[in-house]
């Protein structure tokens, strides 16, 4: 078995918890599917529009906190 195979008993309960899900109505699916995380700076405004994509970079830069990955650095 290899390191990223999970064991029959977890793998089990993992089909099971996903037929469930996939009997749940749609909507119910999608009310649940996605977790709000407030992003500081990116959630204050309702928009944002800039003119070039270096220009969002730059913004991206100075106004966002680096731990949302917007940063140049890799």
């Amino acid at each position: 078995m290899a390191d990223d195979t999970p064991c029959p008993l977890t793998e089990a309960t993992w089909r099971r918890e996903f037929e469930a899900a996939s009997r749940r109505p749609l909507r119910m699916r999608f009310k649940y599917a996605f977790i709000h995380t407030y992003k500081p700076v990116l959630d204050d405004a309702r928009y944002r529009s800039f003119a070039s994509l270096s220009e969002y970079r730059a913004w991206c830069e100075a106004n966002l906190p680096s731990w949302l990955g917007y940063d140049q650095a890799l």
